[in-house]
């Protein structure tokens, strides 16, 4: 794959639909490397885009049982095999007393894994991004709505692309440096 000095194009929409629509053309016409940017929620945009599912649940789960095997054993292995004491009569291995701390520490552990494993599998925290080079851009978090196509699309032809964005009915076109 080619370097480019570009990130990509950027193309301007006026309305939520019309972004919704040519995010849906961009998918029919081959482009597989896009990224929406709006003030709002759009129902069916990350469909549009081309997100599938993510493997987060799968990491939480692992994350989870590793924690309630780390808590039991926590406490397993100082009551019955580094320092075991007979109070009361009970076993060395009183697995019911140990339920809470085991329980507690799945929780964290899962809730620790969903935050970082949500901040690495989307690339945060990214304080700089290349569409900030843009000046029209800072209209996305009030009334406008953009659809990127990036240059490390393998379609991505600068000016074909570009003539595609306009042929969706974009109001305007930019490129985006890197």
């Amino acid at each position: 794959m080619k370097k480019h000095p570009l990130y990509g194009l950027i193309a301007e929409f006026e309305s939520p639909e019309a972004l919704l629509e040519a995010a849906h053309g961009a998918r029919a016409g081959g482009y597989r490397r896009l990224d929406a940017f709006t003030p709002m929620p759009i129902e069916g945009l990350a469909e549009a885009v081309g997100f599938e599912k993510t493997r987060l649940p799968l990491a939480v789960l692992i994350g989870g049982i590793c924690g309630c095997i780390g808590g039991f054993l926590l406490q397993y292995y100082p009551s019955v095999m580094d320092y075991p004491l007979n109070i009361g009569g009970k076993p060395f291995n009183s697995w019911p007393a140990f339920v809470p701390v085991t329980f507690e520490m799945t929780i964290l552990a899962a809730a620790l894994t969903t935050v970082f494993g949500m901040l690495a599998m989307n690339g945060l925290p990214t304080p700089y991004h290349p569409v900030f080079n843009v000046p029209e851009f800072e209209l996305a978090s009030r009334n406008r709505f953009f659809l990127c196509i990036k240059a490390r699309d393998p379609q991505f032809d600068l000016e074909k692309t570009k003539q595609f964005l306009k042929d969706l009915k974009a109001r305007e076109v930019y490129e985006v440096e890197s």
